[in-house]
C-alpha cells in the first residue's frame, strides 16, 4: 500500500525517462518476440509472485502483462474487474482484486455498511467468476472512534460478506497499513488487532494482508510475527524500509527480504506475493531482481 503518496500519484516519483524507456523497450520486445523468455522460478510448491499494478501505472497495463512471465510474474494485482481479462489474456491472474471500500472509509463505520457489504458480495461474485481468487478490503480511519469499537463494527460488516466469501470460494483480505508515516489515523495498523478481527469473524475466507514493509514501521519483529501469525495471512506484500523502494543487497534498508522468504515458505504459503515497492532504477530490472529475491 501507498505511503505519503496515494496509488495514483506515487507514481510520479519514479524516474519518468527510465518509465518511459522500460515501456518502449516492452512494446518492441512484444512486436519481435513469438514467445516470451521463460518467467524466473521458485522451489517446487513455494509461493506464487505478484505485482501491485500502482507502482508501474505509468506502463500500459496490456504492455505489462505481455511481458508478465519474461519478468517471473503469476500476477498483476489491485486491478479492478474491467482490468481482470487484460492480464488473463496473457497467462497471468489478478492476485488481489480491489474491493469497493477506502483505505479511510471502511468496515469500521457501521453507517457505510449499508453500502459496503452489498458492494462487496457483488465483487466476491464477480471475483469467483473470473477465477480470481483474492480480494481486498479496508479497516477505515480512526477518526476518533475507540479500537475496539472499530474491531467490533468491522466484525458486524465482514461477517455479512464471508458466506458469500465461503460459497465462492474467495477470500477477503484486510491489509494491515502502517499510521505512523504513510497513512494517519488507519485503524488496522497492527498485526494484534487484524488477528484478534479474524478470529473474531471465524471464517477460512477472512484474513490478513501483511504488508512487510508497514509492519517494520509500526512493529518490526517481522520474522517472529510471520511465524506465529501465518495461519491469519492470506497474502504478503513487499517492499524497502525507509523509502519503501528497493531491496536488494546494495540498497540501503534495513529488511532482510531472503531470510524474510524464507520464514514464508517454512509455514507452507502456498499464495501470492505481491511487489509493492517504487523502484529508483529502471523499473523492469528492479522488479525482475526483486522476485529473484523472493524466490527460495
Amino acid at each position: 500500500m501507498p505511503h505519503s503518496i496515494s496509488r495514483r500519484d506515487a507514481v510520479r516519483t519514479l524516474a519518468g525517462a527510465a518509465a518511459a524507456a522500460t515501456l518502449a523497450r516492452f512494446s518492441a520486445t512484444s512486436a519481435s518476440a513469438a514467445t516470451p523468455a521463460a518467467p524466473a522460478q521458485t522451489s517446487t510448491g513455494s509461493f506464487r509472485h505478484s505485482v501491485c499494478k500502482w507502482c508501474y501505472s505509468k506502463w500500459d497495463l496490456e504492455d505489462f502483462a505481455k511481458q508478465g512471465r519474461s519478468l517471473g510474474l503469476d500476477s498483476i494485482e489491485l486491478l479492478d474487474p474491467q482490468e481482470w481479462p487484460v492480464v488473463q489474456k496473457y497467462g497471468l491472474t489478478c492476485g488481489m482484486a480491489n474491493g469497493v471500500t477506502t483505505i479511510p472509509h471502511g468496515f469500521n463505520r457501521l453507517e457505510l455498511h449499508a453500502k459496503y457489504v452489498p458492494g462487496m458480495i457483488e465483487r466476491i461474485k464477480q471475483c469467483a467468476n473470473a477465477g480470481i481468487e483474492n480480494v481486498i478490503v479496508f479497516s477505515g480511519n480512526r477518526d476518533g472512534m475507540p479500537d475496539e469499537q472499530g474491531l467490533e463494527n468491522c466484525v458486524v460488516g465482514i461477517k455479512q460478506i464471508v458466506s458469500a466469501a465461503e460459497k465462492h470460494g474467495v477470500t477477503v483480505c484486510m491489509e494491515l497499513l502502517n499510521s505512523r508515516v504513510n497513512h494517519p489515523d488507519y485503524m488496522c495498523d497492527h498485526t494484534a488487532w487484524g488477528v484478534e478481527l479474524v478470529k473474531r469473524v471465524g471464517s477460512e475466507r477472512f484474513k490478513l494482508l501483511y504488508d512487510i514493509y508497514h509492519m517494520q514501521i509500526m512493529e518490526g519483529d517481522v520474522i517472529r510475527t510471520i511465524q506465529q501469525n501465518h495461519a491469519y495471512i492470506g497474502h504478503y506484500h513487499t517492499a524497502g524500509n525507509p523509502g519503501r523502494n528497493e531491496f536488494g543487497p546494495s540498497d540501503v534498508q534495513e529488511l532482510n527480504y531472503p531470510a524474510i522468504m524464507r520464514a514464508i515458505k517454512a509455514t507452507g504459503f502456498k499464495g501470492f506475493v505481491g511487489q509493492e515497492f517504487l523502484p529508483t532504477r529502471d523499473p523492469a530490472t528492479a522488479l525482475r531482481e526483486a522476485i529473484q529475491i523472493c524466490s527460495v
